[in-house]
């Protein structure tokens, strides 16, 4: 079925309804074209009205506007031509894209259901245009409302003296706010040492040269008007590895080379001057 909108009091039982009804509003529709060809003396004399007087409404609004709802139940969108004495033919847009419509839901009233709305509905845009005259249209934004989704935990080994990044991802409208804590307690953000960035859906920590005083879990919390998620970062801060000078290595490879050269030489000359010997 195709997705779609509706005012509060409509629920799915509604959508059956209009997708039941479709059929005989078809039937219904061609009887009234008909009715009207036979009272057409001639086609010049048929009266259009003025598209300045054509007005249409969705769901009772005849301006653009939001539609707040939750994920999961249908909704259902009515378009309606106002103030017509005419048929006149719909058009339905999810965003720039056409809405396929039977032939028995086109004309003077079009109805279109969202079944189910989900997340991804959220800022979607659903516009009714007048065929006709385009510019005559009213358009309605979904509002899905839904908590953040956040669960789970990670560990993370880090070396000393390193730095390390702790990443929630959480999308939620309205849109949540983040918390940190250690051990279950408000983490103290000491400064130079911790940073926070947040966007829309992403929530990060980070950690500058993290020392052994570090270990520990981290809580992510996040949450909204509707709810909240959290996740666990256990951090694991290992002893720092020795390095070696750079330097001191390449020193030590060309030394153990050259003497093995030097072997390599030596050990030819005393094979070369001992078969020499035994030659003569």
């Amino acid at each position: 079925m195709f997705r779609s909108s509706s005012p509060r009091g409509l629920s799915e039982t509604w959508c059956l309804i209009l997708r039941v009804a479709e059929k005989g509003m078809g039937k219904l529709q061609r009887f009234a074209t008909l009715l009207q060809q036979l009272h057409r003396d001639d086609e010049a004399t048929i009266f259009k009205p003025a598209l300045s007087s054509l007005e249409l409404s969705v769901n009772n609004h005849a301006a653009d506007f939001s539609l707040s709802t939750l994920p999961g139940p249908p909704l259902s969108l009515s378009c309606l031509v106002q103030n017509s004495s005419q048929a006149e033919e719909l058009l339905w847009y999810r965003g720039n894209g056409r809405v396929e419509l039977k032939d028995g839901n086109k004309v003077n009233i079009s109805n279109i259901c969202v079944s189910p709305v989900t997340e991804s509905d959220n800022g979607v845009t659903f516009t009714c245009r007048l065929a006709r005259n385009k510019s005559v249209q009213v358009s309605v934004t979904l509002d899905v409302q839904f908590p953040p989704w956040l669960t789970g935990e990670e560990s993370l080994q880090i070396e000393e003296d390193k730095d390390v990044t702790l990443t929630c991802n959480a999308k939620s409208n309205p849109q949540a706010q983040a918390a940190w804590y250690k051990n279950n307690t408000t983490l103290i953000l000491q400064q130079n040492r911790y940073q926070l960035y947040q966007t829309s859906e992403v929530f990060q920590l980070s950690i500058k040269t993290v020392q052994k005083s570090d270990n520990g879990t981290y809580t992510c919390v996040v949450k909204s008007s509707l709810g909240e998620g959290r996740k666990d970062f256990h951090l694991i801060v290992e002893d720092k590895k020795p390095v070696f000078p750079q330097e001191a290595i390449i020193a030590a490879v060309v030394v153990v080379t050259v003497t093995v050269l030097f072997g390599i030489v030596a050990r030819k000359d005393k094979i070369f001057k001992v078969r020499k010997a035994l030659g003569s």
